[in-house]
């Protein structure tokens, strides 16, 4: 019930509520009419169209989180974290999912079978947020420039942005390309984003701006097909298949990216956390994924 009242805090109606933990709407209303009945408290105001927290509820909201926490860290916490099963909820950044994710969490798991590990892909900003909550046990996300003591940081690489250009571009010259093309850029709001956005300002490149896109497949899909070039991390593990564009260096004042593991400072699954971070750098070092060199081929 706990949870449900959580999730209707998150998505803001019972229905987008019911739909995120699975029950119907009517055993939502359910669920919050028993906990006012139960608290005699006043969890949301009815008067309007859309039920609303109270302040009341607004309070009650955070401290659920606390327990919720506590209470799916209860047996971990017993055995001190010493354990490699169970679930893992994961949060990758879309620039992780082709090639660092696949190969570190297929190392994982090959190693421990009886951990279940959930993939959620998202912005960076939104999954810290998601593990600060307890909706994600770690995220493996742009490191911002300002951390919180309450975060846990394992750094995995640092990676350099690049220019993604079509092989037909002629210049080797960065600058040159993106003012004479549209340019294609990463979603503003991902951390990365702000990075290339501050390095062009920096360097007073003026660009013509012709889609603002938020994963490297379909930017690279853009600029295979000669619709302008644009600025992407280059990844730390490349993908099996990538496409045929080129890759121009920015030059020596080339921005980067720190590419880090977050987790709660307090969450009882350190040795999950240090497993996963082994098997990312492990992955990191061998630079590309491809599942038959490192996994076999399947029988």
């Amino acid at each position: 019930m706990l949870k449900t009242l959580i999730a209707v805090a998150e998505h803001g109606t019972f229905s987008a509520a019911a739909d995120s933990v699975f029950i119907t709407h009517a055993a939502v209303s359910q669920q919050m009419k028993a906990l006012e009945e139960e608290w005699n408290l006043a969890l949301f105001d009815r008067s309007k169209r859309t039920p609303e927290l109270t302040s009341l509820g607004a309070a009650i909201v955070a401290k659920a989180r606390e327990v919720v926490h506590a209470y799916d860290n209860l047996v971990p916490s017993v055995t001190c974290g010493d354990w490699l099963n169970g679930e893992l909820t994961l949060g990758a950044v879309p620039t992780t999912l082709t090639g660092l994710v696949p190969s570190s969490v297929g190392m994982l798991k090959r190693e421990h079978a009886d951990l279940h590990v959930r993939v959620v892909p998202g912005l960076a900003t939104d999954l810290i947020s998601q593990v600060e909550r307890g909706a994600l046990d770690a995220a493996i996300v742009t490191r911002p420039h300002v951390v919180q003591a309450k975060h846990a940081w394992r750094d995995i690489a640092v990676e350099p942005l690049v220019l993604l250009a079509s092989v037909e571009s002629e210049s080797e010259d960065p600058v040159y390309l993106l003012e004479t093309n549209p340019f294609i850029r990463y979603s503003r709001q991902a951390i990365v984003g702000g990075i290339i956005e501050d390095w062009l300002q920096k360097h007073g490149i003026k660009v013509s701006e012709s889609m603002e896109l938020g994963n490297l497949e379909s930017i690279g899909s853009m600029v295979l097909a000669n619709l302008g070039v644009s600025i992407v991390p280059r990844s730390c593990v490349s993908a099996p298949n990538p496409l045929p564009v080129r890759w121009i260096s920015l030059g020596p004042s080339a921005p980067t990216r720190q590419l880090s593991l977050v987790s709660r400072a307090d969450s009882v699954k350190v040795r999950v956390f240090e497993a996963l971070h082994e098997r990312l750098q492990r992955a990191v070092t061998v630079g590309s994924f491809s599942p038959v060199h490192q996994f076999g081929k399947p029988n």
